[in-house]
């Protein structure tokens, strides 16, 4: 697909959309061939990109674990309040983004993959 047929589909700004899209590219996930024929594709089959792999490539940072009620040490030594509680949801949600692929998602939606 053409980068302006994904910007409008999606409704962000073309400009933003290319960099975002070429993240995808230098990790591995899309590939992009340039030319009046050109546009992007994915790397390989939607059942092998996940959610995790996406996530990876466009995060500016590295993600934190930071405590929850804002202390400066918060570990399994020295938990805070909602150390347990949120230590649960952070495994959940780090799963779900490691299991879910592209391929689920499109199901899910309705589309092809």
């Amino acid at each position: 697909m053409r980068v302006s047929q994904i910007a409008e589909a999606v409704g962000v700004p073309r400009n933003y959309l290319s960099k975002v899209l070429q993240q995808l590219v230098r990790a591995g996930v899309l590939v992009s061939e340039r030319g009046p024929r050109g546009g992007f594709a994915l790397a390989r089959d939607a059942d092998a990109i996940t959610l995790t792999e996406i996530l990876q490539a466009v995060e500016t940072r590295p993600a934190e674990r930071r405590c929850l009620l804002g202390r400066a040490e918060c570990s399994d030594a020295d938990p805070c309040a909602a150390h347990a509680r949120w230590q649960q949801l952070y495994h959940h949600i780090a799963s779900f983004l490691e299991d879910t692929t592209l391929a689920e998602l499109a199901r899910q939606a309705g589309g092809t993959t």
